[in-house]
């Protein structure tokens, strides 16, 4: 367990995946400022949605500072973190990284393709502090941005109150309701979806045909107590997420087929 952050002299980096002028990074820089005067955006200057954990590694990339402390990168999510971290605040590095906050949930399956909790798990394996917040909305309905405005300074601050446990982000997602329609929290794990085909195909202009990934599209209902579930239920889910992979419980059937 790391030791519990002081917020009052907390310096924190905020990066996303929907890009630089994303409405949800300034409403996450206003929640940080409340918490630290010493608040720091590196992003992308493109949106990264989908992204997952990509590092760029064929070309190189620029660092372009656009504002009073807040710079963007010519690449993804994990490059803007490993930029500040080992670059740009080197000599003092972040006491806590945010990211988002993105325009859509990130429960289930979203995980793995996910920039903005990308962003908070290669700080996590930098062995820097992470959230990450999403924010779900109805489909062709507006972003409900002050839901996710009105609740993460508290969740931020109650989590800062823990000792940080190691290789663990937390990640948070608030419902797609206003702030008084919400119901409160809930500590959940990762859920899993019945996703819906979410494949457009067609034939282009020269008679090619193509096809589309679009959105996520749920089918069926959500198993209780998982992040999925808890946004259905209108709640803010908080969901920890271990970054070491192995499935422990395979391991000593591994052991007798292999080392037996």
């Amino acid at each position: 367990m790391a030791e519990r952050i002081d917020h009052n002299n907390c310096r924190i980096l905020i990066s996303n995946d929907d890009g630089i002028d994303a409405p949800g990074i300034r409403i996450l820089e206003k929640v940080a400022r409340e918490l630290s005067t010493d608040v720091w955006v590196v992003a992308p200057e493109m949106e990264q949605s989908g992204a997952s954990h990509s590092l760029t590694t064929r070309r190189p990339l620029r660092l372009n500072e656009v504002g009073q402390q807040r710079y963007a990168v010519d690449g993804t999510p994990t490059d803007c973190v490993l930029l500040a971290v080992k670059r740009l605040l080197r000599d003092r590095l972040p006491d806590l990284v945010l990211s988002g906050i993105n325009g859509g949930s990130n429960v289930g399956e979203d995980l793995t393709y996910s920039g903005t909790v990308a962003a908070a798990m290669e700080a996590t394996l930098l062995g820097i502090p992470a959230i990450a917040l999403s924010q779900d909305y109805a489909d062709g309905g507006p972003v409900p941005w002050d839901t996710g405005e009105a609740f993460a300074p508290e969740v931020i601050r109650r989590l800062l109150h823990l000792q940080w446990p190691e290789h663990t982000l937390f990640n948070i997602n608030f419902p797609p309701v206003s702030p008084g329609e919400a119901k409160g929290y809930a500590v959940t794990h990762q859920g899993k979806r019945a996703i819906a085909d979410n494949l457009t195909e067609g034939v282009d202009p020269r008679g090619r045909p193509y096809y589309w990934i679009g959105q996520m599209r749920e089918a069926g209902s959500a198993e209780p107590g998982t992040d999925v579930c808890a946004l259905s239920d209108n709640k803010v889910s908080i969901t920890p997420i271990y970054l070491d992979l192995t499935n422990i419980p395979v391991l000593s059937a591994l052991r007798k087929v292999f080392e037996g």
